[in-house]
């Protein structure tokens, strides 16, 4: 490495709804003399599915403005919901809650960090949250042909999909096709090929996950619960625990469809099928970027 010292890289967990939950994230608050192949290596190494690195830790002096690049193992990511979640903790920590600027590649996003001060005293008091507003979603058609494909990879046929939901492709910050499986035992069970999908994703500049959900209805206070599986083939990586970039994209994607009346929240369970449980809580306003709110923890 060009440093003369190895980089300080922290190991935190984003999302967790337990114990042992959440997605894996490396934090590198110092990277500025770091060249991209340095940036890429450290991501191989550290094989979370993603590492935000910190540029340029205060723009024009501002230490509550920074720079930010993701890398995953494999390449470099636009965008990383998790990743941010942890980063912004960090921060947080070490700088004080508050309000955040990260400048990313797909744009400024707005940080709000916050200390839990509903814990009381008990463990988690003084837990800090996070929460990042996506740049503005768009959603688009998803191609007949590339449909098909995706649902041949999964073994999926378009009748096990939710007709309420149509295949459509969303962004927030990375783009993802959103495909909805109507039934629970279909969505436990469908199966893939990593290498296949790696394949069509990377032909269609899919550079999050693919993102599949079940619809598990509105509770009484007005709340969509949503479980999803997001699938990220990369080195060891086949689902990803906890995916912020997917929720902000599934929250344009169903604001987008008229499927929810904003201001709406939605509570995205994910992460059960690879044993690490993650819930992410994402607030739908009338207009604008998506709020996609999480803690994270260090990795033991």
């Amino acid at each position: 490495m060009s440093n003369t010292r190895p980089p300080e890289i922290l190991r935190l967990t984003a999302f967790a709804a337990e114990p042992g939950g959440g997605n894996p994230a490396g934090v590198v608050l110092d990277a500025s003399s770091l060249s991209d192949a340095e940036m890429q290596a450290v991501a191989t190494e550290v094989a979370y599915p993603e590492t935000a690195f910190v540029v340029d830790a205060g723009v024009d002096g501002d230490d509550r403005h920074v720079r930010l690049r993701y890398f995953s193992p494999g390449a470099e990511v636009p965008f990383c919901g998790h990743a941010t979640i942890a980063t912004a903790v960090t921060l947080a920590e070490r700088r004080g809650v508050g309000r955040f600027t990260l400048e990313t590649n797909v744009g400024p996003l707005v940080v709000e960090t916050a200390s839990d001060a509903d814990a009381g005293s008990g463990p988690d008091s003084g837990r800090i949250t996070a929460s990042f507003t996506s740049v503005e979603p768009t959603v688009r058609d998803l191609d007949d042909e590339v449909a098909d494909r995706l649902l041949s990879l999964l073994g999926l046929q378009r009748s096990d999909l939710d007709e309420r939901w149509p295949l459509r492709e969303s962004f927030a910050g990375n783009r993802h096709p959103v495909v909805a499986v109507r039934e629970q035992a279909a969505f436990d069970a469908f199966t893939f090929d990593p290498a296949a999908l790696r394949a069509l994703m990377d032909e269609q500049g899919w550079a999050g996950t693919a993102t599949v959900v079940h619809d598990h209805g509105f509770d009484d206070a007005g709340h969509l619960h949503v479980e999803a599986r997001n699938l990220f083939p990369v080195g060891d990586i086949t689902e990803d625990p906890a995916t912020g970039s997917a929720a902000a994209s599934l929250g344009g994607y169903l604001r987008a469809l008229g499927l929810i009346t904003p201001p709406a929240r939605i509570l995205i369970r994910q992460g059960h099928h690879v044993g690490a449980p993650s819930l992410l809580t994402v607030d739908v306003p009338a207009t604008g970027g998506i709020s996609v709110t999480g803690t994270a923890q260090p990795i033991v």
